[in-house]
């Protein structure tokens, strides 16, 4: 048992920190049930409180009150194959209920749509997290989360980062270990010069072979 100035530290199965709940194995899902039962509270509200069933209002609530609901921060990410179902299913299921959508896969009510799966976005929003870390653009220092390399690889970008062995679960999918491919194996058409030129070079096409998850081909079926 661990102590702490002369009194022990009880263990529990889970805490919150910061509104986000995690278990005693570093795992997310009871706070991914959580989200993503609020999540679909609030889809079905939109769905029923608007009399004008037209995409342009529906998808922009679903992208204001919904989608923040789920989207992950660096801290925490989902990787085990039920998490990142119950994420997806907020969204996949919103758009099948859309007029006119119901017949269409996933992915193309999504192209119709104009809308990025959560699948996506999560790496994503890892990449700019390391942007902002590398260029200095928040208060936090680089070397307390990565080992810069820069200008020492041969091929691609010049930003790259070393990569540390890794043996458990929950370090590789730690935000400083699993960016870190991502993020050196971006092609040399990334604009890295300001942060608004990188957001933007980063679309699917540079982005999309990088998302390294187990459910796209599920992603793209009804």
């Amino acid at each position: 048992m661990l102590t702490m100035n002369d009194h022990n530290i009880l263990p529990v199965e889970q805490a919150v920190d910061l509104g986000v709940s995690v278990d005693r194995e570093m795992k997310f899902s009871l706070h991914i049930a959580n989200i993503s039962r609020k999540a679909h509270q609030r889809a079905n509200l939109i769905i029923r409180c608007f009399y004008f069933k037209n995409f342009q209002s529906l998808v922009a609530s679903h992208k204001v009150y919904v989608r923040p609901i789920l989207e992950s921060s660096v801290a925490w990410n989902p990787y085990l194959i039920k998490d990142i179902k119950a994420l997806e299913s907020v969204q996949r299921r919103f758009t099948k209920r859309l007029q006119g959508m119901e017949k269409l896969t996933y992915h193309q009510r999504l192209r119709i749509l104009e809308l990025d799966s959560l699948e996506l976005r999560r790496p994503r929003a890892d990449l700019l997290f390391t942007y902002k870390l590398v260029f200095g653009l928040i208060d936090a220092s680089l070397h307390d989360f990565f080992v810069p390399r820069f200008n020492e690889a041969r091929r691609g970008h010049d930003y790259k980062l070393y990569l540390p062995t890794c043996k458990t679960n929950v370090r590789s999918n730690s935000f400083n270990y699993r960016v870190i491919q991502k993020w050196n194996s971006l092609p040399n058409s990334i604009d890295f010069t300001l942060l608004k030129r990188f957001h933007k070079s980063l679309a699917l096409k540079c982005y999309f072979h990088i998302a390294r998850y187990f459910l796209f081909s599920w992603l793209c079926c009804v």
